[in-house]
């Protein structure tokens, strides 16, 4: 893929700017951080109107610990396509590590629009209340996300964590219970269920 993507990089702007944002991409995966801002920087130099481009260029500045200037890439995306989901996902992680959570929330609900079952966006908005200590929105957003993936053991253990710190020990057993049947190794898991049977 990298040596196809190679030949097109003496061609015309456009094209020129879709092979260095694949290549980009590709190396971002491949955790070549270096040579992933090399290319997201031709690509975005190629054609400054690709929203994918700037993306890639948020992600390298994002992985190299600047949130902010990430902020401000994937934000210059989203002024050209106001559709692209990537730049939107990442923009409000962005902000939750700049502790900026409203922005945040705001983000995650504008993709909860477009994208009203995607997982990561359900389980980032059960996060985001998680973080402003709203434990019942916290809930609810994960209810709706145990209906996508009712099988993961991670949600359904933070399920019965958010029950037994709202004092719901019945609804809590029965989570930890099902997170139990999906991953029996999880040893938090083991010992709230065993603390729970001594009660």
């Amino acid at each position: 893929a990298l040596e196809t993507l190679k030949m097109f990089e003496k061609k015309d702007s456009r094209v020129k700017s879709a092979a260095a944002t694949n290549l980009s991409f590709l190396y971002y995966l491949g955790n070549e951080l270096e040579q992933a801002t090399n290319y997201a920087d031709l690509a975005v130099n190629s054609d400054r109107y690709n929203p994918a481009a700037l993306t890639n260029k948020g992600n390298t500045v994002f992985a190299n610990g600047d949130c902010e200037k990430a902020a401000e890439f994937y934000k210059e995306a989203l002024r050209n396509d106001s559709l692209c989901t990537e730049a939107l996902y990442n923009l409000g992680l962005a902000y939750k590590k700049l502790n900026r959570i409203d922005e945040a929330l705001d983000c995650f609900l504008k993709l909860h629009a477009i994208l009203p079952n995607s997982a990561q966006v359900l389980y980032q908005l059960a996060s985001i209340y998680q973080i402003m200590e709203d434990p019942n929105q916290a809930i609810e957003w994960l209810l709706q996300l145990i209906m996508v993936v009712p099988t993961d053991p991670h949600v359904l253990s933070k399920l019965g964590n958010l029950y037994d710190t709202e004092g719901d020990k019945s609804q809590a057993f029965h989570y930890y219970c099902e997170s139990y049947r999906y991953f029996p190794s999880n040893i938090e898991v083991i010992e709230w269920l065993g603390a729970y049977y001594i009660d």
